[in-house]
């Protein structure tokens, strides 16, 4: 039996959020006498992350630091060598909250521009949900719909409710682990106070999404606050993404490892094995977003949430497929 052809591409995304930014680089192969989805796989060849902190004083003044843009285009220059070197046919850079928000984006822009040759995608919420839920559910299966999907970043949520590969409903919260951190979690630990202030804009930004979250049969949660989250469940002596990726949290072990982090000051956080050090001292702010989702999923139909390593990034390069 003659071996299908295939034709392989190499292709580089960038995800650039408010407190970190991403690469991958990607063989994405597909048969050539397959058209559509059913006939393209992707081999991951590099994928790298640095906290940069990009959208450090944006909730406050609506500009990008003068120091974040300098930390951020160095982090650029080196991807762009890294995508240089491995060849990459093809690159998408993503932009998100931070880059929406900020009056002064188009210095970044054209910086972005120059190093990758390409500008930068500024996403909007809604692109940046469905590419979120396209990144978390292509390798997911056996889950029972209709699937909630939460993206917790550093400037906003997002939650997509879908079934199987189909998005239903999204939404994009200006709610974030450095916004909700910056806005109301000020002391180390953060008071009673604080807290309290930070859930109430969290519950308010809850209660007017427009989502229906008594239909969710499964809950999904990505990026870096949720995952820290499940290692912090699973009493992980390093963080392990392998243990991680598509691994099962109750809700009530997620609630108490909420609580946990959110008591903890930075020092005791940083001291957590698993815990990057430039995510200790903003995720409080993206476990308040996580706890308040847990309690109202709690008493519905689901009591348990999937963590997934495979994100907005692996849908960026889904895209270029």
């Amino acid at each position: 039996m003659r071996e299908r052809a295939r034709v392989v591409t190499v292709v580089a995304a960038v995800d650039c959020g408010t407190n970190s930014i991403r690469l991958l680089i990607s063989d994405i192969s597909s048969a050539a006498d397959t058209p559509g989805a059913a006939g393209v796989a992707k081999a991951d060849l590099v994928r790298e992350m640095r906290i940069v902190r990009l959208g450090q004083g944006v909730d406050r003044t609506g500009r990008l630091d003068e120091a974040a843009l300098e930390r951020t285009l160095a982090a650029c220059a080196a991807y762009a060598r890294t995508i240089s070197d491995h060849g990459a046919a093809v690159t998408r850079f993503c932009a998100t909250s931070a880059t929406r928000d900020a009056t002064n984006a188009a210095v970044f822009s054209d910086a972005v521009r120059h190093l990758f040759g390409v500008p930068p995608d500024v996403l909007t919420g809604g692109e940046e949900a469905a590419l979120s839920y396209a990144g978390a559910t292509r390798d997911l299966s056996g889950l029972r719909g209709p699937l909630l999907v939460a993206d917790v970043g550093g400037g906003s949520t997002e939650l997509v409710v879908g079934t199987g590969q189909q998005v239903e409903a999204a939404v994009s919260l200006d709610i974030g682990s450095v916004r909700m951190t910056e806005r109301h979690l000020k002391d180390d630990p953060p008071t009673p106070a604080q807290v309290q202030a930070c859930r109430h804009d969290i519950d308010a930004a809850l209660d007017g999404c427009g989502l229906d979250l008594a239909t969710v049969r499964s809950f999904v949660g990505v990026a870096g606050t949720v995952t820290t989250l499940a290692a912090h469940a699973f009493g992980l002596g390093r963080y392990d993404s392998m243990r991680i990726h598509h691994a099962t949290v109750t809700l009530r072990a997620l609630a108490a490892s909420c609580a946990d982090i959110v008591a903890a000051d930075v020092d005791r956080r940083k001291a957590m094995p698993f815990m990057h050090p430039g995510r200790a001292d903003v995720i409080g702010g993206g476990v308040l977003i996580v706890q308040a989702l847990a309690a109202r999923l709690s008493g519905l139909r689901t009591s348990e949430m999937v963590a997934s390593e495979h994100d907005i990034l692996d849908g960026i390069a889904w895209s270029l497929a």
